[in-house]
């Protein structure tokens, strides 16, 4: 089983485009990472394969700042964001 530590939430989830916005409290995070949104009905795995900060693309991303990230499963306000550890 790999580490997973918490990076953020969700703060916001656009259905039309699949995409989560993440608000990173608690640590960083860059394409190619795999994270994990977890909460009350959701639970997936997903591997970053881009990321946008106010709709420009970006490699990485720091605590403190929000992204845009492309999910394959509905994300919900207020899931957890695990950065999964290799």
């Amino acid at each position: 089983m790999a580490e997973e530590v918490k990076i953020g939430t969700v703060s916001h989830y656009f259905g039309k485009v699949n995409v989560a916005a993440i608000d990173l409290t608690d640590g960083d995070l860059a394409v190619g990472d795999t994270i994990r949104i977890k909460g009350h009905t959701t639970d997936f795995t997903e591997k970053v394969g881009s990321m946008q900060i106010d709709r420009v693309d970006v490699p990485k991303a720091e605590k403190g700042q929000g992204v845009g990230i492309r999910v394959s499963e509905h994300a919900r306000i207020g899931d957890e964001v695990f950065k999964v550890l290799e």
